[in-house]
């Protein structure tokens, strides 16, 4: 079967090749993949800035068929359609235990099981997953199930893009109706934290972002306002009087615009950081400003919950008509045509982008 692989970190192209799978050994399974979404995390593990091994096959959104199970496996059966997750929790972990098992680290060990074979060499797949491919063999707990009215390219977007920007709005920072909110940066999970805030009743959204057509696309995602970064201030005013946002998303990754962020906050508000950054970026915020401020820092990561909860909600949002995630696919290729979706992502031109792999 096909597969997209990165050979070196830091290549500006991906080389799609015939690999061979690994055989689904004890507790993983083999998913015929329909569909995978293109999101900002493969870009930066492919630069370097998400640490990853390579050569490997990008790609953690995706959705299919289960086609084989290995020894062990009773949470799915061949023929269910399932999302693919790339930290799924394992329910015997302290984290999972603790009811945290969206920061269950059973992800990263799945990378130590290659789920490809290149010439007699194994290869991982991102985040032990690998969705840019035509098949997959992943951890059978890595494999969510989703019902049957459910289409593949709106579940491969959930798998994280979706669930990490509502998640975000609705579990982490759990935003009150009637409040303030400003998200920075409008990739597939700025967005999702847009449609996240509306769903919990926000007043003031404003959405910021240098390229004009995503502004344009976050109006119509329930944002009352889109700015340009350089009018953020001026925006702050309006909607707030000055004081700041009750809360601020940023959903970048960088210094820069979490600082941003944190000056956009109101005295006891909450800044929310959602956005990938690299582990040798830090923060310019003082101890002084923490103190005086206390304004909440609140990390959150793959949407704050467990991740089966978290699917679990949009899926019912998406049935009832409360969230948008069709409006989201901006762009489709065929996988011999990823490379055109990374560029178009780079350059703004495509939100997000779904790949078609039957």
């Amino acid at each position: 079967m096909r597969a997209a692989v990165l050979n070196t970190i830091g290549d500006t192209a991906l080389e799609v090749k015939e690999l061979t799978l690994a055989p689904p050994g004890p507790g993983r399974v083999r998913v015929k993949l329909h569909k995978a979404g293109l999101c900002h995390s493969d870009l930066s593990a492919m630069s370097g800035v998400l640490t990853h091994p390579a050569p490997f096959v990008p790609g953690h959104e995706g959705a299919g068929e289960v086609v084989e199970v290995g020894e062990g496996v009773t949470g799915v059966k061949v023929s269910d359609r399932v999302i693919v997750c790339w930290m799924p929790p394992c329910d015997q972990c302290r984290s999972c235990k603790a009811g945290d098992g969206h920061l269950c680290r059973s992800g990263f060990a799945s990378l130590s099981k290659p789920g490809f074979v290149d010439g007699g060499t194994p290869l991982p797949g991102m985040m032990g997953t690998g969705t840019f491919a035509e098949e997959v063999v992943i951890e059978s707990t890595a494999a969510i199930p989703i019902p049957d009215d459910l289409p593949y390219d709106i579940a491969a977007l959930i798998g994280c893009g979706v669930a990490t920007g509502v998640g975000a709005a609705l579990n982490t920072a759990k935003v009150r109706p009637g409040s303030s909110v400003v998200v920075i940066g409008l990739g597939g999970v700025g967005m999702s934290i847009v449609q996240g805030a509306r769903v919990a009743g926000a007043a003031e959204i404003v959405a910021v972002d240098p390229t004009a057509n995503r502004r344009d696309l976050a109006l119509d995602f329930g944002a009352t306002a889109a700015v340009a970064p350089q009018e953020l201030e001026e925006a702050k005013k309006r909607a707030t009087g000055g004081f700041g946002f009750d809360y601020a998303f940023e959903a970048v990754g960088r210094p820069g615009t979490l600082r941003a962020a944190y000056d956009a906050t109101r005295l006891g508000g909450s800044v929310v950081l959602v956005g990938a950054g690299s582990r040798a970026d830090t923060t310019d915020i003082s101890m002084g400003e923490l103190f005086l401020n206390e304004k909440k820092i609140l990390p959150s990561f793959y949407g704050g919950d467990d991740v089966r909860r978290t699917f679990a909600t949009i899926i019912d949002l998406w049935r009832a008509g409360r969230l948008d995630l069709d409006s989201m696919i901006t762009h489709r290729v065929q996988l011999t045509d990823v490379n055109e979706a990374i560029r178009q992502m780079r350059t703004g031109e495509a939100l997000r982008t779904v790949v078609d792999l039957v």
